[in-house]
């Protein structure tokens, strides 16, 4: 992981003197300068080629047609389960919204509705979500509600940890189906010296290793009898 910060740094340094570097020599991965990444379109933001699956906590509009009692919001439980008048509890996680109208219609007819005609429609979904791995103290998959930048995409995550590196922040992401990564200083971002950059949902957010930090432990751990300090200088 440290092999490929520090690839990326470099990299990004020879970008800001003449544009974009090609990392690595692939032509697939595109490192962008200072000036930060392009927002993602529409088309990387939503998977159109693959339908979506319900999860835990998605809100759905459930409708049933000519009937009010039976149309109601819904919301998916932690189990992936959700309860419905007259049917009681049904698994809807890993369903698409089609095939949970269809299994809610089988339900319904004939002992409750002669010809029930379901409609489901997503309200809320936590399908648009960030990565945060690396040196967080919470690394995971994280909703984007609103808009998220890349200090509230770490603060989400718990923070940076013990051993974080906050010069050493990448942000990947998809744009026209270009791989791209951008450095980031969150300790520059703190000072002001330039914007808190926006996230979008498919950023994988790598928050970096402090090699140093991580050293400074271990040596106290193997000495526990020093008699003299101990120092050791930073320079980030």
């Amino acid at each position: 992981m440290m092999k490929r910060l520090s690839i990326l740094f470099l990299a990004l340094l020879l970008s800001a003197c003449g544009g974009s570097t090609i990392l690595g020599g692939s032509p697939n991965v595109t490192v962008v300068s200072s000036e930060g990444l392009p927002e993602p379109t529409r088309v990387d933001l939503l998977s159109s080629n693959r339908p979506y699956l319900i999860g835990p906590f998605d809100k759905l509009k459930i409708d049933v047609f000519g009937i009010e009692d039976l149309s109601k919001e819904v919301q998916i439980d932690a189990s992936g389960r959700l309860s419905f008048p007259l049917i009681g509890v049904v698994e809807a996680s890993g369903l698409t919204p089609d095939e949970l109208a269809n299994e809610l219609e089988k339900r319904l007819q004939g002992r409750y509705v002669r010809e029930p005609q379901v409609t489901v429609n997503l309200e809320e979904t936590v399908s648009q979500v960030i990565t945060v791995d690396g040196q967080v103290e919470k690394p995971g998959l994280y909703p984007v509600i609103g808009r998220m930048t890349l200090m509230r995409a770490v603060a989400t995550s718990g923070g940076a940890s013990e051993f974080a590196k906050l010069n050493d922040v990448v942000i990947f992401r998809s744009v026209n189906g270009e791989q791209m990564a951008g450095l980031y200083n969150l300790k520059a971002i703190r000072r002001g010296a330039y914007s808190d950059p926006e996230v979008f949902a498919n950023d994988v957010i790598i928050v970096g290793d402090s090699q140093a930090r991580r050293l400074f432990r271990d040596l106290i751990q193997a000495s526990p009898l020093i008699t003299t300090p101990l120092i050791i200088l930073f320079r980030n």
